[in-house]
């Protein structure tokens, strides 16, 4: 008795939806190559600048590496390699957190706090140089009802 396994329907895009997503994939990798560019002046990576500016929000500097890993979309494992890199170069630091006796804290330094004062102006420069002075605000209003809707969703 043979067993025939149905091969799945592959649901192939359509031209305007590959058109589509071309120019998706060629927005996000033209933007990021700018910004990316733009914070390697400063000695920046966009992890760093991404790690130091969510930091910032917080009024001391300080969050739970839990907390920070929530927010920035990563893996705790993940934030805590790229925290080690940046505790090496006094970007951040790392301090017992006394709620988790098994978590840490993760503090901005001087050196991270002077560093994203000197890098936010280019960054932001470069947000608007390749993203939101090009758009109409209601072009800009449409780009982050779409962000929002993709980043949202659930596959």
């Amino acid at each position: 008795m043979s067993m025939n396994k149905k091969e799945p329907e592959i649901r192939w895009l359509r031209a305007e939806e590959e058109r589509a997503w071309r120019a998706y994939r060629r927005m996000v990798i033209a933007v990021q190559s700018h910004t990316v560019r733009d914070l390697a002046a400063h000695g920046l990576s966009e992890p760093d600048y991404e790690v130091l500016s969510t930091l910032s929000e917080r009024t001391d500097g300080t969050s739970t590496l839990r907390e920070q890993a929530a927010k920035m979309g990563w893996s705790r494992s993940r934030l805590s390699r790229h925290a080690t890199r940046m505790e090496a170069r006094d970007l951040i630091r790392r301090a017992p957190d006394p709620t988790d006796g098994r978590g840490c804290l993760l503090v901005l330094t001087e050196t991270g706090w002077d560093t994203l004062r000197e890098a936010a102006p280019t960054h932001l420069d470069s947000v608007r140089r390749h993203v939101i002075d090009r758009l109409t605000p209601e072009e800009l209003a449409t780009l982050g009802r779409i962000a929002e809707k993709i980043a949202d969703t659930e596959p």
